[in-house]
């Protein structure tokens, strides 16, 4: 989407608000004892209140409210009655929309004391998000925000997931751009436009550099390595990119 209206930006603004509220809620009630579908309702009460939409439940019949992922499971995870660790590395990634604009945000981060490559890969991939964000202007290439992400992980001993990306979003939660890559490619070259929205996802991986499909058709995951990610909404302004979702 390229937002150009001042009810663009207003919409784009509000539901960005709202999908970043649920998220700070739900990784302030993270704590080990508590299962994931019981996160997940605490998501759906608030959507309601907010008269928005799951994103995942509305567009793609998605079995949540919102995406949980636990450990191995690095992104689409089904709320459950898994019970959170403590130490486990959890992923919170919420999406929706409300009258007709989208916005997608996610967060990892470890559940009291984790893992050294737990704790490591979710202050690397802060890093990662902040360095491919001072590339986000109209203008540039693409490819500048994957390749400023990967030389930061390559800069910590780590390395990014390629088979996971960013994407536009706006008025809808997937569209133009297809693919914001965590890495330099040329295939993704294209320039940034003013007023653009994209969700800017960069995924921190300690070894591994691709997740599979689980069996479940939703959950991505990996066989051994601790991954994080960070995400935003982004509209990208000639006075710099306007974060919807804080």
């Amino acid at each position: 989407m390229i937002a150009k209206t001042e009810e663009d930006f207003n919409g784009l603004k509000e539901i960005g608000k709202i999908c970043g509220s649920i998220r700070d809620e739900l990784v302030a009630q993270t704590k080990a004892g508590v299962t994931t579908k019981e996160l997940d309702d605490i998501a759906g009460e608030l959507f309601e209140q907010a008269d928005a939409q799951s994103a995942p439940k509305g567009e793609y019949d998605f079995p949540g409210y919102t995406c949980i992922s636990v450990n191995k499971e690095v992104a689409h995870g089904i709320p459950g009655d898994r019970v959170i660790q403590e130490g486990d590395l959890v992923n919170i990634d919420v999406s929706g929309s409300k009258n007709g604009y989208f916005g997608d945000t996610g967060v990892s981060f470890v559940v009291g004391e984790g893992s050294e490559s737990a704790q490591k890969v979710c202050e690397v991939v802060k890093e990662a998000f902040e360095a491919g964000l001072a590339k986000a202007k109209p203008g540039s290439k693409k490819s500048g925000l994957g390749k400023a992400a990967h030389n930061v992980a390559k800069k910590h001993g780590l390395t990014v997931i390629k088979n996971l990306t960013g994407h536009g979003i706006g008025r809808s939660i997937h569209e133009a751009p297809d693919h914001i890559f965590n890495y330099y490619t040329r295939w993704d070259d294209d320039l940034l436009k003013e007023g653009m929205v994209i969700a800017w996802e960069p995924f921190i991986s300690t070894s591994e550099e691709e997740v599979f499909e689980g069996d479940d058709g939703w959950t991505f995951l990996v066989n051994d390595s601790s991954v994080a990610q960070y995400e935003h909404t982004i509209i990208l302004t000639k006075e710099g990119p306007i974060i919807t979702t804080l």
